[in-house]
């Protein structure tokens, strides 16, 4: 007999607001313990001295965090220039001071050197892994490990302000790159280095910047519920966001009972509407109805099919 699992069955995405200081993984568990959720995970960890969004997935919406690591986020970051560190933050160890002689010009004609597609080496301070370890052990340990550049794009990157030895930026980049990185590099460029003050993620692809939650409103919830003696999920579940939301971006195909009871069965079936190639989301109902349901996202296989990818298993979400 196959064991229960431990918590509800829910199924969404928390947009939370990561706190100063705290680790990602520490924010994840905090989420499913104050949730009591079977299944958590994040979209891509935030170091813990960076605070903002932290999409956290819940039960089935863990299957579409993947989704949500490849897409482009959005950082307010300052940088304080003269100091070098190890780390290129100022968790780091300094590595050298310099003065700080950099005019608006040279600081704005240094800036657009790193806005469209360019080549990044990873900080040996990443979450990047070599031989099924973090660089960032490898780091501690003193040993430097060889890194390929990877490609990234800077789609925007705007100075908000340039004060004494402090800069302010909005960088909107795509999957995989590091501000820590862009930040190091400027500070080389501009002759006096630098490390990141602060840095904030302001947005996770389009998911809006109002709909985050902190942990203490989360927490306040939870203790609201007790106090009045209410399910819980009351307060909290009306706070996440759909797990489709996810894969806003893509084409939407839909299916009938008899299709999406292929799908489940990880067979592929045929949509009249689906696109030639590429992933889509599947939903159960006609594309009129205004409850149809999101049951995964699939792809088109070679014979212009709708095969399945990632497909949702609802089970009854009791009440805690």
């Amino acid at each position: 007999m196959a064991k229960r699992r431990k918590g509800r069955a829910v199924n969404g995405i928390l947009l939370l607001d990561k706190p100063y200081n705290m680790s990602s993984n520490h924010a994840l568990q905090a989420v499913k313990r104050i949730y009591f959720a079977q299944k958590a995970g994040h979209t891509g960890a935030l170091d813990p001295l960076a605070t903002g969004m932290l999409p956290i997935c819940l039960g089935e919406g863990t299957k579409f965090s993947q989704f949500l690591l490849d897409t482009d986020k959005t950082y307010r970051v300052t940088a304080k220039l003269g100091i070098r560190t190890t780390t290129s933050d100022a968790a780091g160890e300094i590595v050298c001071e310099k003065p700080v002689n950099v005019s608006d010009t040279e600081l704005l004609i240094a800036l657009d050197k790193f806005r469209g597609s360019t080549k990044q080496v990873p900080s040996m301070y990443s979450a990047l892994k070599y031989q099924g370890k973090p660089l960032y052990k490898y780091a501690r340990e003193g040993i430097e490990i060889e890194r390929e550049s990877r490609d990234i794009t800077v789609f925007s990157l705007t100075l908000l302000s340039f004060k004494n030895d402090e800069i302010t930026l909005d960088i909107h980049v795509s999957k995989g790159t590091y501000i820590r990185t862009i930040i190091d590099d400027l500070g080389e460029m501009l002759g006096c280095g630098a490390h990141v003050a602060q840095l904030r993620r302001t947005a996770v692809g389009s998911y809006p910047v109002e709909d985050m939650i902190t942990l203490e409103q989360v927490e306040a919830l939870l203790a609201e519920a007790k106090e009045a003696d209410i399910s819980p999920s009351q307060l909290l579940d009306p706070l996440l966001v759909p797990m489709e939301s996810a894969v806003a971006g893509m084409p939407k195909v839909y299916v009938d009972d008899m299709s999406a009871n292929f799908l489940r069965h990880g067979n592929p079936v045929q949509a009249s509407n689906a696109p030639v190639d590429g992933l889509v989301q599947v939903y159960l109902g006609e594309p009129s109805a205004q409850n149809a349901e999101f049951i995964g996202v699939g792809f088109i296989d070679d014979n212009g099919l709708v095969a399945p990818k990632r497909i949702v298993v609802i089970e009854p979400n009791h009440q805690f």
